[in-house]
């Protein structure tokens, strides 16, 4: 499935899944849906300050604090005003002033003119940019979805892959039933935070799992709150595949194969399925 472009429109930051950044927008509300934010990273622009403005990264929340607005309240209205325009005609995100202060008029007025929000927040500046980053962080992580199952198996992530009907569900209920705890059964959606891949089950079929020729099953229900887990770092693929008697296996464990996805690496190793093979109990040593 394609990967989601990371970036997060402003009026997110305004909503009830925002209120720990306790944001109230000032100004430029006609900006709210069309600008982005693109990047994790907070910017605080004090070179913008002194007109120069060609380090200010577009993609970013631009923060003001006491410093900042402190400036901006030494210089004369003229002055004032003629930067609070250069800084409002930025193809910027938003701006966002901390410690409950009140941003000088000027600046109200330049970015209602050029639709630019402008929002106001009582955390000081290192709170609020720390609250922000882990928000950020966590809505525009790059995101993709794999048809396949994901175990939690002694602590390891275990993404099960293979062909429809090959027996991934089977080998997760198993899995299941030996002790260890699912996590999605059918779509995975992966996100990727910082170096590590995380994997957790859609809202409509959580904790559910489809077994062919039984239909679908509440794992939850069945087996208890501790055979299940809302999300869980993916650390090993494991691709299922129909035993192939013209291909020749690794029988060393010297070769070491690696499953991409977001630009990450996990150690790969792949299972032929034949009658007789016990993959419940290899997926178990193997994690």
């Amino acid at each position: 499935m394609p990967r989601t472009r990371p970036s997060l429109a402003v009026n997110r930051l305004l909503r009830e899944e925002a209120e720990v950044l306790r944001l109230e927008l000032l100004a430029g509300k006609a900006g709210l849906l069309r600008r982005e934010v693109s990047e994790v990273k907070i910017q605080k622009p004090g070179h913008a300050m002194t007109g120069f403005v060609d380090l200010v990264k577009l993609g970013r929340l631009q923060v003001l604090g006491r410093a900042e607005i402190s400036y901006l309240r030494t210089l004369d209205d003229r002055a004032r005003a003629a930067l609070a325009g250069k800084i409002a005609a930025l193809a910027i995100p938003c701006l966002v002033v901390t410690n409950g202060l009140e941003p000088p008029a000027e600046l109200r007025s330049a970015c209602e003119r050029h639709e630019l929000p402008l929002m106001r927040t009582p955390h000081s500046t290192r709170a609020f940019i720390e609250r922000a980053e882990r928000f950020l962080e966590d809505r525009m992580s790059a995101t993709t979805a794999l048809h396949g199952v994901l175990v939690d198996v002694l602590g390891v992530g275990v993404l099960i892959l293979g062909r429809s009907g090959i027996g991934k569900s089977e080998c997760a209920l198993d899995l299941v039933l030996r002790g260890h705890r699912l996590v999605a059964d059918d779509i995975v959606e992966i996100s990727r935070k910082g170096d590590a891949l995380l994997g957790k089950s859609s809202d409509i079929i959580r904790h559910h799992m489809e077994v062919r020729g039984l239909g679908i099953i509440n794992v939850k229900d069945l087996f208890g709150v501790s055979a299940v887990r809302d999300q869980k770092r993916i650390e090993l693929a494991v691709v299922l595949e129909f035993w192939k008697e013209d291909r020749e296996y690794d029988r060393l464990g010297v070769d070491q194969s690696h499953y991409e996805m977001l630009d990450i690496r996990v150690p790969q190793i792949t299972l032929p399925v034949s009658p007789g093979r016990n993959l419940t109990t290899i997926i178990e040593v193997a994690a």
